[in-house]
């Protein structure tokens, strides 16, 4: 690990960070910090803005408003190479692999391996098999065979093949888009696993989310965003999973819910009481901070 990347040092911050589109106001207000060797949850629904926010930082979009820095100096990122060269690398869900390709191919997709020169120069492909075996062995991940087709793996594994080519090609930071939106129990709790591993590495992993059960295990720091906008940026020692799972809900919403269900369903219903009881933990958590 590099002196820029001593444990808990803060790699990539966002300040009041903001993105329009024309005079649609996509993010606005958005402050939070990754840090090496922590894991930060950004947690949202549809719509609440974790798109764009992704979007800041990989490089894909420059914010409006606000202040991004890397390693303190503050910078735009105006293209996803920029952030990769910064040490920004984006794992999003669809992976953008080619399935019937091999592993090693896809590990080193664009960025092959050669030996020799000139008119001689060629892939060095026993470099590149032996290479993806060492740092998907590195990462706890041990294929059988990398010459396989990438598409005979489950989802989960191929998500951690992208986690431990992103951490190969230097990544500092490494954002997640959803990687367990479309896996199952097991296949979660797999990805999970290797987002500890890349945190023990010492990278700074943006971990994009909308489930706080799968956020929370790993999570270090918390950030909801709802409506573009959020809700607080909270350290884990200060946040409960049910803190967390509250919050996601939704004060308003759940209120507005709970009222509607005891017109419908009467105020002795238990769904309608317990809808409540939800609401007004939501509404506690609010007030105290």
């Amino acid at each position: 690990m590099t002196a820029s990347q001593t444990r808990g040092a803060a790699i990539l911050e966002v300040d009041q960070v903001g993105k329009r589109y024309g005079n649609i106001i996509a993010l606005s207000g958005i402050s939070t910090s990754v840090r090496a060797g922590e894991v930060t949850c950004v947690l949202g629904d549809n719509g609440a803005g974790k798109s764009t926010f992704i979007k800041i930082l990989a490089g894909a979009h420059e914010h409006s408003e606000g202040v991004l820095r890397i390693d303190g100096e503050e910078c735009r990122l105006s293209s996803p190479r920029e952030a990769l060269e910064a040490g920004v690398a984006t794992v999003y869900q669809d992976l953008a692999v080619v399935p019937l390709m091999p592993v090693w191919r896809n590990f080193f997709l664009g960025s092959e391996l050669t030996k020799g020169r000139g008119p001689l120069r060629r892939l060095d492909v026993a470099g590149m098999k032996r290479t993806t075996k060492a740092e998907l062995s590195a990462m706890g991940i041990d294929l059988r065979d990398v010459d396989q087709p990438i598409g005979t793996l489950s989802g989960g594994e191929r998500q951690c093949v992208a986690i431990a080519r992103a951490v190969y090609f230097g990544a500092r930071v490494l954002i997640l888009d959803e990687p367990t939106a479309a896996l199952g129990v097991k296949q979660s709790g797999v990805v999970l696993k290797y987002i500890a591993k890349a945190r023990d590495r010492g990278l700074g992993v943006v971990f994009i989310t909308h489930n706080p059960h799968h956020a929370y295990p790993v999570g270090d720091r918390f950030m909801l965003l709802r409506r573009g906008k959020s809700m607080g940026d909270f350290p884990k020692s200060e946040m409960t999973l049910d803190d967390l799972t509250a919050m996601m809900a939704g004060g308003a919403e759940l209120e507005s819910l709970a009222h509607e269900l005891q017109r419908e369903m009467g105020a002795d219903s238990s769904v309608a009481a317990e809808l409540a009881e939800v609401q007004q933990n939501v509404a506690a958590k609010g007030a105290r901070e």
